[in-house]
């Protein structure tokens, strides 16, 4: 299994990625090991999905990193 997540910080940044351990890469962006999100946290999982396949997954990812994903990103925002 495969899961898109969003990820939001405390100035309420966001972050779009995908991956198939979603326990270990929100650990991964919190200690800094990911060069984007590194000093930029703490991050908290706002909303997940999940797909068979790592490739239905990354063409998730990449339309909520578009125009109408962003939008449907806050839309969802708590």
């Amino acid at each position: 299994m495969y899961y898109v997540y969003v990820l939001k910080n405390n100035i309420s940044k966001h972050y779009v990625g995908h991956t198939n351990n979603i326990e270990r890469r929100i650990i991964e962006h919190n200690s800094g090991m990911s060069p984007y999100t590194k000093n930029k946290g703490p991050w908290e999982i706002i909303y997940t999905e999940t797909y068979e396949s790592r490739g239905e997954a990354m063409k998730r990812e990449k339309f909520l990193k578009s125009g109408k994903g962003r939008e449907f990103i806050k839309s969802i925002q708590f």
